[in-house]
């Protein structure tokens, strides 16, 4: 996809380096102190639930300026099915070229994409406020859960997109994250040392 001043492709062994750069850019002190979706999107590309054919990067002046990834995942149907769907990201823009639609088009694209190679369904963790313009809706609604969150808890979080219309009708169930997401955090910290050394800062608003 080329609109003008930016490309969106597939992601190429050779921008390995430079996405991973971008990505520790994006989200240094965003969720923690420091950050590990760095270490995420290494481990993820080697990961059966990887999807491949999903893999993209956004270019501006032969520079990296986004990415987003995806992988399989299940629900856990309350009636004894395991449903197929997708999982998203990290998905990121550069800090420099935030705020100015580039992580709308990059998401539109991706999901379009997706939805072509026949998946059914999209969810994962994420602002309703920047995912509900594309289409996104509080997973609860489709009678999702998320895993281990009790009862009652607030799930605004947890978004979810049907790629297939009605995909998830009928569908109640537990949505299971890949394992691959839950990183040691003992290698996060020895892949963030091949790193230019940067601060970490505990910021209000973090998750950890």
């Amino acid at each position: 996809m080329n609109r003008n001043d930016f490309l969106i492709r597939r992601e190429t062994p050779e921008d390995y380096a430079e996405t991973e750069a971008l990505v520790r850019e994006s989200f240094w002190n965003v969720y923690r102190p420091g950050c590990l979706e760095h270490y995420l999107i290494r481990v993820l590309r080697d990961d059966p639930a990887f999807v491949a054919e999903l893999d993209f990067v956004m270019e501006r002046d032969g520079k990296l300026i986004g990415q987003n990834v995806f992988a399989r995942t299940v629900i856990d149907a309350d009636d004894g099915r395991t449903v197929p769907v997708l999982t998203m990201g990290p998905i990121c823009i550069a800090p420099e070229r935030k705020r100015q639609g580039y992580g709308k088009k990059l998401l539109d694209y991706s999901i379009e994409k997706a939805a072509e190679l026949g998946f059914g369904a999209v969810l994962f963790e994420g602002n309703i406020l920047f995912y509900g313009k594309s289409g996104f809706d509080y997973a609860s609604k489709f009678g999702i859960r998320y895993h281990d969150l009790p009862e009652g808890a607030d799930s605004s979080f947890f978004l979810c997109r049907e790629l297939i219309p009605g995909y998830l009708d009928g569908v109640t169930g537990v949505y299971r994250t890949p394992q691959v997401y839950y990183v040691d955090r003992d290698e996060v910290e020895a892949f963030d040392r091949t790193f230019p050394p940067k601060v970490k800062l505990k910021l209000p608003g973090q998750l950890e």
